[in-house]
């Protein structure tokens, strides 16, 4: 299974269950945004190195403006961390995959 296979694509419907259990980060991003374009494969690398203990998700903000304005979204790439539904931290910009990974397994 590639890293890509790992990311979960959340809705406006389905962002709240899927968020409800465990360590989850959710990217949220925009088609138009070159930053987000060049993080998803560092997204896709380090989904493969947590498998098991945390999982990654994305939200585009343009299809699912509710979650994004929930979450008051105002650049991306944003990446919330969330662990049993609740926002621990985020990280706004393009960061380097151990940035990323550590951030994650710090929740774990």
């Amino acid at each position: 299974m590639s890293g890509k296979d790992l990311l979960k694509h959340l809705t406006d419907d389905t962002f709240a269950k899927e968020i409800e259990k465990g360590v989850i980060l959710v990217d949220f991003y925009a088609d138009w945004c070159g930053p987000c374009r060049m993080l998803a494969p560092i997204l896709e690398q380090v989904a493969g190195e947590v498998k098991g203990k945390a999982s990654i998700g994305k939200v585009n903000i343009d299809h699912e403006s509710k979650t994004a304005s929930q979450f008051q979204i105002t650049s991306v790439p944003t990446m919330i961390l969330f662990k049993n539904g609740k926002e621990i931290n985020r990280l706004v910009g393009l960061k380097n995959a151990q940035g990323i990974k550590d951030f994650i397994l710090s929740a774990v």
